[in-house]
């Protein structure tokens, strides 16, 4: 009976130091990296869209974390993202979202401040923002891209 108690002990102490060192080892990690909002610096692209990179490199294998900014009246035609997993979270606005390979205003669903969610690879969608500027961060693992469901015609 005594040997099950410090079976049972020993494991826990065990899981318990491993749990701290990696709490301590990802605090340590993350410790240098802090963006206040003013130092977030915005870049425009050719669609009207600004873009800021807070963590790692899109184009580059690996983490990172994007945030982007639509002002009002922007559509970004159907494309696709090549990465296996991405996820955004609407930090601000309305984000209009909707699927398909051709822009159709009546598939567009609004997902407002707040709003979780992820995309597939290589699924088409689209997105807008309607009656004011809409910011929202992308996470996932690149190499990213944005790439037009039909380049010549959009």
């Amino acid at each position: 009976m005594r040997t099950n108690a410090w079976k049972v002990c020993t494991a826990s102490g065990l899981l318990g130091a491993i749990l701290a060192f990696g709490a301590y080892s990802a605090a340590a990690d993350n410790a240098g990296i802090v963006k206040l909002p003013q130092e977030i610096t915005f870049k425009a692209t050719a669609a009207g869209v600004e873009t800021a990179v807070l963590y790692g490199d899109p184009a580059k294998p690996g983490l990172y974390v994007i945030r982007l900014k639509l002002p009002a009246g922007v559509k970004v035609v159907p494309h696709t993202h090549p990465e296996e997993v991405r996820t955004l979270t609407v930090l601000s606005g309305t984000l209009y979202f909707g699927f398909g390979d051709h822009y159709d205003e009546s598939k567009l669903t609004p997902y407002p401040a707040g709003t979780f969610f992820s995309e597939l690879p290589n699924v088409p969608h689209f997105v807008a923002a309607k009656d004011s500027e809409v910011i929202f961060q992308a996470t996932g693992i690149g190499p990213s891209a944005l790439i037009p469901a039909h380049p010549s015609t959009e």
